[in-house]
């Protein structure tokens, strides 16, 4: 069986998320007070929509810059108010976004993935449309660009954590290609955050979220307040958010990790590695990918006879994996038992120590404080076409940590007077990094216990503009500018590699005691080598001067100006043929400085990271036109088209011309069609571009051919490499990046085709229907990316071609002396990348005497979900598969009683399966490889006044657990995939109290 990782490293680049809105509503803050009324948050309406003070105002509809005097658009758009959000139980902007309802079951970047390697760095929660990748999603705060936060090198998408919620009044996802309206990054969608257009008094408000198991408690408090004196308006908010910290021993399904393989047609389980020490599958065990397990309690040494331990066949004799055993009298080695060998032939390699309690103290979700104010303020005039100058200001701190677990590979030299008597026999690898040129004489694996990494981010963002009347008739301006800083500092605490080997370089000091060799910088002595030691006990004074703080700083900058004017050509014989023309200019800068001892490759057992250091400028002229063909007529109530261009320069990598054609067709008031086809191009991201070249180890165990099992895929592979079963890799994993122009990255392209309609069908006082359905198609060429170490190697060693298959394979080189592996994870444009589905959204409304009814329903089907790497690769469609649903849904219920109001929600994840994939037959194979429906119920009730509103409910009505799966597939957490479609938190209760004042 192929047992890969293919699903994991595409899950952020081939899932996709579809979910559309049969209008598309105003866009606030375009335009000056008076010309259109704020929206109606009346979530009982058949379609969300925005009402005018009279037929000849205008609004400005999402996607698209031309105002218009209706809400239909040629593209999709979907609405989700701050009410609505607030009775579904969302305690934050960034858990709306990222729910089903928006992403349609696409894999996102949340606090799960606080123990991965992501864009923006841990504790960003950033946004993926129709699963293209955060970058191609553009995010917009009242129809302005949200720059870049995060720590880390990799920043270059928004961080949802900066959103001012308490200010939100809703939320537009334009689901359609806007390149050539709104810029290059609007590859997938635009996210629009809506702000209160008009804050009157005082608002506060609390919401609690506990969970019902523990951990994961959510709690935010807020203030609004703002007020309208003659032309003056201002609005505010203050808000604080915390997030406390869920750990992996607070959920069942988290605290036992297992292989969760079957043995013939018996129940899943059953072929695990069964613990002696309990008679249970072995949690935590080191299988292979996916099983979360290191070993400890154990020495490496050359091979030496031994007493075979518990569960370790007879017939084996010699051993190089050794654990302290006080009761082991015979033998070479006095004190410790035999469980590894170079032949492992025959015994599992879980009878070693893989498993500590301070295991599960590792995060789960990740705890969070957030602290946000926002600002804005404008004032009417008389001078310039009435022109209304405008200001806002953003401020928000983010302060994250992660609690993970450390193994530490202690390297004791040959001959070293720390290593006991008994083992001085031992040569168990030539020079490492930490033994200064020596032999190593025994290699402890020692369970070293919790780490801690940090982040503090500091956004703020200062904008202001200046709009009004231009100088011809109907005509409006629109002058904007805006300055951003982001400003993050990030701590990991590691082991520093010259001071492991300095301390590991010692000399008695003649009292029983042992001095460093060579005193400096406080030198401590390391412990000698002792079955304690081994077992985690270690001097205090010594771990706190090999395992220290080591800080980063990550600076990204962005400044925005732009112009923009819209108004009528001429008159049309069924309208005004209007057009919106505007030009922009951005400059971005990054600079992530990682702390020296990570410049200087002096992190143990981690990469290096070089200074990302780089600046781009962009300089963009549009034009869009609108022109409505024909209207009333018999069989052509509403006939109109709309064409969009940009012209786009980066400095870094040239020009290119994208374009955007659109149009509706409504042959009778209760059907229309609509369709819109477009192209993007989009320059690599800052950190893409000028991410520093770095060469970066990694463990041995890394190596897919480490410890192999022979009659595999794998172990086929590794053989034909001239590796021996069994193959001990004892070479750290080089690592080699690079990113930009100077590793031959080019920028992407795509185009993007949507094509849909829209029924609403005239039901009298049978209530309002609405239905939408909408197939899209999206083709990227040359996308950025990055496949990451660990994926391309279990990628190329699992893949039955292997050398001679190409692809990521290309990306590997083995020494073929010392078998040490080199791989190549820079950025690289993937061939292709192709997105197809159909979206479904159906709306219902009626009112039965007081009772108001509301029901809902939005589904995905994706239709294909494909990648290839190479061009000479195969096209492989991965819908269907493990992380990559078919069909995703999300439906709800509202009655509206007088001041009453009742939900009930549902969101649905399709069953997946990969045993086609991998070529296994599900009812015979030992692995799970397929998940269940997967369903998440949530109920409410709000109780609102013109002055106070309650609302409380309850969110995984059900406490649902998320579906498990073998290891050796993809990243898990316990046994269940790491896929934020999935819920970690369990059943958890909602209250939110709201006080106007």
């Amino acid at each position: 069986m192929r047992v890969l990782c293919r699903a994991s490293l595409l899950a952020s680049t081939l899932l996709a998320s579809s979910f559309v809105a049969v209008p598309a509503m105003a866009q606030v803050g375009e335009l000056p007070s008076g010309n259109a009324k704020a929206p109606v948050n009346d979530s009982l309406k058949p379609t969300p929509t925005a009402e005018v003070a009279d037929e000849s105002q205008a609004i400005v509809v999402t996607g698209s810059r031309i105002r218009q005097t209706t809400f239909t658009s040629s593209s999709p758009v979907e609405i989700h108010t701050r009410d609505e959000a607030l009775l579904a139980g969302f305690n934050s902007t960034t858990d709306l976004l990222q729910g089903t309802a928006i992403t349609g079951g696409s894999s996102q970047i949340n606090n799960a993935y606080g123990g991965f390697v992501t864009n923006g760095g841990p504790g960003a929660n950033t946004l993926s449309l129709r699963g293209l990748g955060p970058t191609r999603t553009l995010v917009l705060l009242d129809g302005h660009r949200i720059a870049p936060a995060g720590s880390r090198g990799s920043v270059g998408s928004a961080d949802l954590n900066v959103l001012p919620t308490a200010m939100v009044d809703r939320v537009e996802i334009l689901r359609d290609g806007a390149s050539s309206v709104y810029g290059s990054d609007a590859v997938a969608g635009v996210v629009n955050i809506i702000t209160e257009k008009k804050v009157e008094g005082l608002v506060f408000e609390a919401q609690l979220n506990p969970t019902e198991h523990g951990g994961g408690k959510s709690t935010r408090l807020s203030t609004v307040f703002g007020f309208t004196h003659d032309r003056l308006k201002f609005a505010g908010s203050l808000e604080y958010y915390q997030r406390d910290d869920l750990t992996l021993g607070d959920r069942d399904w988290t605290r036992c990790n297992t292989d969760y393989r079957r043995a013939g047609f018996g129940a899943f389980g059953s072929a695990d590695y069964v613990d002696p020490n309990t008679g249970q599958p072995k949690c935590y065990p080191i299988t292979g990918t996916g099983s979360n397990g290191v070993t400890i309690n154990t020495i490496g040494t050359s091979n030496t006879a031994a007493r075979p331990a518990v569960g370790v066949p007879s017939t084996v004799t010699l051993f190089n994996r050794l654990r302290p055993n006080a009761a082991v009298t015979t033998g070479s080695v006095a004190g410790y038992e035999g469980v590894g060998a170079t032949a492992i032939t025959g015994f599992n390699l879980n009878i070693r120590d893989t498993f500590e309690p301070r295991m599960l103290n590792k995060s789960l979700i990740s705890p969070v404080k957030i602290y946000t104010g926002y600002v804005k303020a404008s004032y009417e005039t008389d001078i310039l076409g009435h022109a209304e100058p405008y200001i806002e200001l953003l401020g928000n701190r983010r302060s994250s940590t992660q609690v993970g677990y450390r193994q530490l590979s202690l390297d004791y030299i040959k001959g070293s007077p720390l290593i006991p008597a008994n083992l001085a026999f031992s040569t168990f690898s030539g020079p490492v990094n930490t033994s200064n040129g020596q032999n190593v004489g025994v290699r402890a694996f020692i369970g070293f216990g919790n780490d801690q990494s940090s982040q503090r981010v500091d956004f703020i963002k200062l904008a202001g503009g200046l709009r009004g009347d231009f100088f011809f008739k109907d005509w409006r301006y629109d002058f904007y500018a805006a300055k951003t800083w982001s400003d993050a500092t990030y701590t990991v605490q590691s082991f520093l590699t010259d001071r492991l080997a300095q301390s590991l370089d010692v000399v008695s000091n003649g009292a029983g005691g042992f001095n460093c060799r060579v005193q400096t910088n406080g030198c401590v002595a390391a412990p000698a080598l002792t079955a304690a030691v081994v077992g985690g006990q270690l001097p205090q004074a010594w771990v706190n001067y090999v395992f220290v703080p080591v800080t980063g700083t990550t600076k990204f900058r962005e400044s925005v100006a732009s112009l923009n004017v819209d108004g009528p050509i001429f008159k049309l014989p069924y309208g005004n043929l209007s057009a919106s023309l505007g030009i922009e200019y951005r400059s971005d800068s990054i600079n992530d400085t990682p702390g020296i001892d990570s410049q200087n490759s002096n992190l143990y057992n981690l990469t290096s990271s070089a200074i990302t250091r780089g600046k781009d400028h962009t300089f963009e002229v549009y034009g869009e036109l609108e022109a409505p063909l024909l209207a009333d007529l018999p069989g052509a109530r509403e006939l109109s088209v709309n064409a969009s261009g940009r012209y786009t320069n980066y400095r870094s990598y040239g020009s290119d011309e994208t374009y955007k054609f659109s149009g509706r067709y409504a042959p009778v008031k209760w059907f229309t069609v609509r369709g819109t086809y477009g192209t993007s191009y989009r320059a690599p991201a800052l950190f893409e571009q000028f991410v520093g070249a770095t060469s970066g180890f990694l463990s041995s165990t890394i190596d897919p051919c480490n410890s192999y099992t022979a009659g595999t895929i794998r172990g086929t592979n590794c053989a034909s490499e001239g590796l021996p079963s069994g193959f001990n890799a004892t070479s750290s994993v080089q690592v080699l990046t690079q990113g930009g122009a100077n590793a031959g990255l080019k920028a992407e392209t795509s185009k993007n085709l949507t094509i849909g309609g829209v029924i609403e069908p005239r039901l009298g006082e049978y209530g309002d229907l609405s239905i939408a359905i909408d197939y899209y198609r999206i083709k990227v060429n040359n996308e950025v990316s990055r496949a990451g170490a660990s994926a391309i190697l279990q990628l190329c060693y699992d893949n039955p071609s292997f050398r001679t298959g190409g692809g990521y394979c290309n990306l590997i080189a083995r020494n073929p002396v010392s078998n040490a592996l080199t791989v190549s994870d820079s950025y690289i444009n993937l061939a292709t990348q192709i997105v197809r589905g159909i979206d479904y959204t159906v709306r219902y409304t009626r009112k039965f005497g007081s009772v108001r009814l509301r029901l809902s329903g939005q589904l995905t089907n994706y239709l294909e979900q494909s990648n290839k790497l190479f061009q000479t690769d195969p096209l492989i469609d991965y819908n269907g598969l493990l992380n990559t649903p078919k069909w995703t849904g999300t439906g709800e219920m509202v009655l509206q009683w007088k001041k009453l109001k009742f939900r009930y929600g549902l969101d649905w994840i399709q069953h997946t399966s990969s045993y086609d994939y991998y070529g296994e037959i599900a009812a015979t194979s030992s692995y799970q490889l397929a998940t269940p429906d997967y369903f998440l119920h949530s109920t409410s009730i709000q109780y609102d006044t013109a002055r106070y509103s309650l609302t409380v409910g309850v969110q995984n009505l059900f406490d649902r657990n998320p579906p498990m799966i073998s290891q050796g597939v993809l990243s898990r957490v316990g046994n269940a995939p790491l896929y934020s479609g999935y819920d970690y938190l369990g059943r958890r209760f909602f209250v939110n109290l709201k006080a106007k004042f």
